[in-house]
């Protein structure tokens, strides 16, 4: 099987799903290209702010792999950079979480989160997942979209057959009179 086998007709949804793991993937690297500059210790709980987020040389590596990652997406397109943002999302929604846990705990945060981190992370990952999702999930998606021919195909017809009548009880079979007339 072929890599463009696995590509969506719909050419718009993989734009915007490259856009969104190019765009994360280059803030990130920038982000860790900046925290290494400073020479921070590697694993160490103090260091300067960049673009108001705390970071040490853990953080800084860890970005840019991350954003490789998210910009290798990028350029490969496709599904794959749709399932790249979707796992790359939640796994950021996850590490704010893991931020939350270790605040105030200078023995635990090994990353150096902040609140301000832990906020970014939550958003960014959000973000990221909206980008991967875009065109994918949703309940009214248009019938030319290949993810809802790709569910209607495995859809069971409805029966057919005569039609039934269901008698249906009226509660009140006299005349109602409305309150005003």
């Amino acid at each position: 099987m072929k890599l463009q086998d696995e590509l969506p007709v719909d050419n718009r949804l993989a734009v915007v799903w490259r856009i969104g793991a190019g765009l994360g993937g280059i803030f990130l690297i920038v982000f860790g290209c900046l925290g290494l500059t400073d020479h921070p210790g590697f694993l160490a709980t103090h260091g300067d702010r960049i673009a108001g987020l705390s970071t040490n040389g853990a953080l800084s590596i860890l970005s840019i792999v991350v954003g490789a990652i998210l910009v290798l997406g990028a350029v490969i397109g496709g599904n794959f950079a749709s399932n790249l943002n979707m796992t790359a999302g939640v796994l950021f929604v996850l590490s704010g979480f893991y931020g939350l846990t270790v605040l105030g705990r200078p023995d635990a945060n090994i990353l150096n989160f902040r609140m301000s981190n832990v906020l970014f992370a939550f958003v960014f990952g959000v973000v990221l997942t909206t980008f991967g999702m875009y065109g994918r999930v949703s309940s009214h998606l248009p019938h030319d979209n290949p993810f809802w021919r790709e569910r209607t195909e495995h859809e069971e017809p409805l029966p057919s057959g005569p039609k039934t009548f269901v008698k249906v009880l009226n509660p009140n079979p006299g005349r109602t009179h409305p309150v005003g007339h």
